[in-house]
């Protein structure tokens, strides 16, 4: 590749010294850190139980959906047992975790819980060998809790068939990497002129401009992301997932990084679009609030009525988001009972008034949660 038409923004005569219009970022930084407060505070009234319920919920979101954005479906049972473990927060019965899946939860735990501690290359390497534990990335051997050596080429972001695949992006050369992700980590690591929430999204890009490791360098910048957020707002707990707004917008944040990338060092455009996204992240929150309060608000008002083990599970599921229709035959399978344990289990919750048929049913009759304070 010619250096002479300088294709990429790291091969701009300034790189890496970004630039961005501060009075045209100002009114929507603005509307972000008004979000953030009013999100905290009302956060900090939940009380430490709910407040830890919301902050399993959304960690929970956010392993998941930060893998969704690379096309990798992580199991949510074992995510959010994984954290559950971490955080110490009672779930009932943990489901199994693999190695892979411990491993994305303890990077995302060590960037926002460790947040005021120094990132570098050695803790890097540690995520990077957290979330690739067996040294492959699917079926292909790769360089792990190390940089990138470029002996298979250079780091390319491609796309289409391999006859013809077009290349979105080339990163800088594995020679200079050292000198790259020192420039990155010292910048990254001191204090200096930007607001902490343009930091975050300065952060985002330069790391995945750099693209360091072999594979993973996606999510990674994610973390670094949500570890400068976490500084940002000097606490440890996160209330919303940028990850999972970025996948609601995944295809104009890939068309976004590119543009950035084969631009030049002035960033107002990926900075506007990042805070935009952050901005409807932090008011999404607001939904899993409300879900958290609707579940310990049920909870409250069924303290009094026994209950089995199998009914818990259900119900739980059931306020967690049950995906499709919850039937007598997913109840069996989901709670690993016979069908007629499972229509005795739905039956009682009947007339108890806990559960109700849908009116939409279909096929097959299916359940639904009685709103609290209303029965047929």
């Amino acid at each position: 590749m010619s250096r002479v038409d300088k294709r990429y923004i790291w091969q701009q005569n300034d790189w890496p010294h970004w630039t961005y219009d501060h009075r045209r970022l100002a009114p929507l930084l603005a509307q972000v850190h008004l979000a953030q407060g009013h999100l905290l505070g009302r956060m900090h009234d939940l009380g430490f139980d709910l407040r830890d319920q919301a902050t399993l919920r959304i960690l929970t979101e956010d392993v998941l959906k930060t893998s969704e954005i690379e096309g990798e479906k992580l199991n949510p049972d074992s995510v959010r047992s994984s954290i559950a473990r971490r955080l110490g927060v009672d779930i009932g019965a943990l489901a199994p975790v693999d190695r892979h899946v411990d491993g994305m939860v303890a990077m995302v735990l060590d960037a926002t819980q460790g947040y005021h501690v120094s990132l570098t290359p050695e803790r890097l390497f540690g995520w990077h060998a957290a979330m690739f534990p067996t040294g492959y990335s699917g079926l292909s051997k790769i360089r792990v809790g190390q940089w990138r050596d470029d002996a298979q080429g250079p780091m390319q972001v491609v796309s289409g068939p391999m006859h013809r695949q077009k290349v979105h992006y080339e990163a800088p050369p594995a020679h200079r990497l050292e000198a790259e992700m020192g420039d990155f980590l010292n910048w990254f690591n001191v204090d200096n002129q930007d607001d902490p929430v343009v930091k975050a999204g300065l952060a985002h890009l330069w790391f995945v401009t750099v693209h360091p490791f072999e594979d993973g360098n996606g999510r990674i910048a994610r973390a670094v992301g949500d570890m400068a957020l976490s500084r940002a707002e000097k606490s440890p707990q996160r209330f919303y997932s940028l990850s999972a707004q970025i996948q609601r917008e995944r295809k104009d944040y890939y068309e976004r990084l590119e543009a950035t990338q084969k631009g030049d060092l002035d960033v107002t455009d990926w900075l506007e679009w990042f805070l935009t996204c952050l901005l409807r992240a932090i008011q999404g929150a607001e939904e899993t609030l409300a879900q958290v309060l609707a579940k310990a608000r049920f909870w409250q008002h069924w303290a009094g009525t026994p209950l089995n083990d199998r009914q818990i599970k259900l119900l739980n599921k059931l306020l967690d988001g049950f995906e499709g229709k919850l039937t007598s035959s997913k109840w069996a399978a989901v709670a690993k009972c016979s069908q007629d344990t499972a229509l005795r289990d739905i039956t009682e919750l009947l007339e108890r008034g806990v559960l109700k048929k849908s009116e939409a049913s279909g096929r097959s009759t299916s359940y639904e949660l009685m709103p609290v304070g209303e029965r047929d």
